[in-house]
Order: structure tokens, then sequence, then C-alpha cells
């Protein structure tokens, strides 16, 4: 019988360093001067978009351009599957319309 054989180590090879040894330290606060007092940031002035009229139309025509091609792209999807399970709803009837054909001819 063909046995596995596990390899043994018995000796670790490679270096092996010894774990780092950590001196703690100690955290001296200085506190020689008054801290600045905070003053908060002015708040950033947003723009505003606007709008002209031709760039309305311009998304209003962009985005149905984006509907109507996704439409079509499902529809002929869609469109694509019906037609692939007729086709295979009329072979099986086919195949089992020769079948039985060829079964009551014997």
């Amino acid at each position: 019988m063909i046995r596995p054989k596990v390899p043994t180590m018995p000796q670790p090879t490679g270096l092996i360093t010894p774990p780092a040894v950590v001196e703690p330290t100690a955290v001296i606060q200085h506190q020689d001067t008054a801290p600045a007092p905070v003053t908060p940031a002015p708040a950033a002035a947003r723009t505003t978009v606007q709008l002209t009229p031709g760039a309305v139309v311009a998304l209003v025509g962009g985005g149905t351009a984006v509907v109507l091609v996704v439409g079509a792209v499902l529809v002929s999807m869609l469109l694509a599957v019906a037609i692939t399970g007729a086709s295979v709803a009329i072979c099986a009837l086919v195949i089992r319309s020769l079948i039985n054909t060829e079964a009551e001819q014997r």
C-alpha cells in the first residue's frame, strides 16, 4: 500500500530573532503658554447651479434618449426569449409527432 510520508523537521532552520524589548517612556506635558482661542472658519459659499432653458432642454432630451435606448434593449431581449421559447416548443411538438408516428408504424 502507498503510505504518505510526512516530512519532519527536528531542528528549526533559519535565523531566529529574540523578541523585542519595549521600554516604557514618560510623557511630560508642558503648558507654559495659554492655548489660542479657537475661531470657527467661515462657511464656504456654495455655488448655485443655474440652468438655462437650453440646458434644461438638453437634459430632458438626453434623459429621454437614455430611456428609449434602455427600453428598446429590454424589449428586444424579451422578444428574443419569447421567440426562442416558441421555437423550442414547436421543435418539441415535431419530435413528439415523429416519435408517435414511428411507434404507430411498428
